[in-house]
């Protein structure tokens, strides 16, 4: 029911290689820093104490995802990290929140997390494709909208250069749309 710029997205941790999973420490761990301290990170959301829950801590440099499971205020923590083929980005992950735990910046994305300007671009390209293409616009009126008449009209239309990179954003984006954007969650694409 909310819009969706109010909406706080959730992904699960699978999905979202630099979510951190937090866990209680097994027991000879009492060095460790305990769940209380998350609470002076100013997570977005407040813990339900004892389940899981997930939340984000805010940085300068970037957001942190956490995902915590059996936390109780008293208890040490401890990080999981599955070995599977985004270790090293969990992992990355994991130097980012133990560094804004010791109360220094978390530093930068890793490049594998961000969205270069050229990709944001086709990505803004493929969601307007898509919304045409849903709506029965053909290829041509996509082209249209996306580039305009005039460099549409510019050579044949069976030739156009334009006609190729239109065809290129829908598909792209119904693949996208069908569970192709768990790529981008994974920084593999």
């Amino acid at each position: 029911s909310l819009d969706a710029t109010a909406a706080q997205v959730s992904w699960r941790p699978e999905l979202l290689p630099h979510a951190v999973m937090l866990v209680p420490a097994p027991e000879d761990f009492e060095g460790a820093y305990r769940f209380e301290v998350l609470g002076r990170l100013r997570p977005s959301m407040d813990p339900q104490h004892g389940g899981e829950w997930q939340c984000i801590v805010n940085d300068a440099d970037g957001p942190m995802s956490l995902w915590l499971k059996g936390e109780r205020p008293a208890l040490p923590m401890a990080a999981l990290v599955p070995l599977d083929e985004t270790v090293l980005l969990r992992l990355a992950g994991l130097l980012r929140f133990k560094r804004r735990l010791d109360g220094h910046p978390a530093g930068a994305l890793p490049r594998a997390w961000r969205i270069t300007a050229r990709l944001r671009e086709r990505l803004l390209g493929m969601i307007r494709a898509l919304d045409g293409h849903l709506e029965g616009a053909s290829y041509r009126e996509i082209a249209q909208v996306l580039h305009g008449s005039d460099a549409v009209a510019r050579y044949p239309w069976k030739i156009s250069s334009i006609r190729g990179q239109t065809i290129r954003l829908v598909t792209d984006a119904v693949a996208t749309m069908n569970g192709g954007y768990r790529k981008l969650l994974r920084a593999s694409r």
